[in-house]
């Protein structure tokens, strides 16, 4: 078996939990890596759960990086980017 890697862009933070291993939360401007939040739920993954207590802390834990960069870009007077 081969590994192979995938890099998958995207705004859904729900679909980046639930296809990844590992969601890359990139900073307002200039772009960079702010947060990697590890996605250690079991494969193959469900429908299910994405109500449960596990899925639900990483969807938290991005929301409050995305959340942050977004205030910060309309501090900025980005208020198109925010």
């Amino acid at each position: 078996m081969s590994k192979k890697t995938v890099l998958f862009i995207t705004h859904d933070l729900e679909e980046a939990i639930y296809l990844a291993d590992r969601v890359l939360v990139m900073s307002s401007r200039p772009g960079r890596i702010k947060q990697t939040i590890f996605v250690d739920l079991p494969r193959p993954r469900d429908i299910k759960m994405l109500g449960t207590p596990e899925f639900l802390r990483r969807k938290e834990e991005a929301i409050e990086a995305v959340h942050e960069e977004a205030v910060k870009a309309f501090t900025a007077g980005e208020r198109e980017f925010a």
